[in-house]
């Protein structure tokens, strides 16, 4: 991998990573349309670490309490504070980790197909702009209990098939639970934070036990790159949220769903 190779993914990775339109499905498609050889899991790792630096820089402030409070909690077995959406979080998580443990080769084979990325990508860029116009959408995350965690948890869990987008599904959860916008996207970026430090996790062990070669520069450019581009992401995802709402997203993925039909498909 050429340095500008790293540098175009790392703005890729990093811009939809947290968007609702799939990072996976953009990471197999653009290789796959500009005759790029497969970036590695070297190059995953970085870019996996530099977007999950940026949500925990972005909401810094939301995690420092969420750890204090979920120790004080465990610590005093009843729930102080924040303790409760952390219990929650630690709920969410659980469905993608076991399903990511369970079929991780199954997800990095036979699911990276042109045609399921199609299917998802569309179909689940349509659910998206249905659940953002349902009406009634006015729960914060204050009003959370453990089944919506279990739910928003299970969406994420099917967000490992590439083109679902893991905050494309959650955030549609959200919605179709009842939370506002604001509380749906909260939920996800914070639910982003521990799955994305076990995907970071299994992917270090990958490099470690299989002695894979890092191309160090390739992924210090990545990993810096999907950094900055996801803080850029995540902030300008939550100012823009209640003026354009979910369907600049949904059209998006609409189009990329044609394209990939006309170009890859065909």
């Amino acid at each position: 991998m050429n340095l500008l190779h790293a540098l175009l993914l790392g703005v890729l990775q990093g811009i939809t990573e947290f968007l609702p339109i799939s990072s996976s499905a953009h990471l197999i498609l653009v290789p796959a349309l500009a005759g790029w050889a497969d970036q590695g899991v070297a190059f995953d790792l970085a870019v996996h670490v530099g977007t999950l630096l940026a949500v925990i820089l972005y909401f810094h402030k939301d995690v420092t309490v969420l750890v204090r409070d979920g120790a004080a909690s465990m610590t005093q077995r009843r729930f102080i504070g924040q303790g409760q959406l952390a219990f929650f979080l630690i709920i969410g998580t659980l469905p993608a980790a076991v399903t990511g443990l369970l079929l991780l080769d199954l997800i990095d084979t036979l699911l990276r197909s042109v045609h399921i990325i199609f299917f998802t990508t569309l179909v689940f860029g349509l659910v998206l702009g249905w659940a953002d116009s349902r009406p009634n959408q006015q729960r914060e995350l204050t009003t959370l209990n453990w089944w919506d965690a279990v739910l928003v948890g299970i969406a994420q869990a099917v967000s490992l098939v590439p083109g679902t987008s893991r905050s494309g599904a959650t955030i549609t959860a959200g919605l179709l639970l009842g939370l506002s916008r604001e509380a749906a996207s909260r939920f996800s970026f914070l639910l982003a934070i521990p799955i994305t430090a076990l995907a970071a996790s299994a992917k270090l062990l990958e490099i470690a036990t299989n002695e894979v070669s890092v191309n160090w520069v390739g992924f210090l450019v990545g990993g810096v790159t999907s950094f900055v581009m996801a803080l850029a992401a995540i902030h300008f995802f939550l100012k823009w949220l209640n003026r354009f709402g979910m369907w600049p997203y949904v059209i998006y993925r609409i189009v990329l769903a044609g394209i990939i039909y006309l170009v890859l498909m065909n």
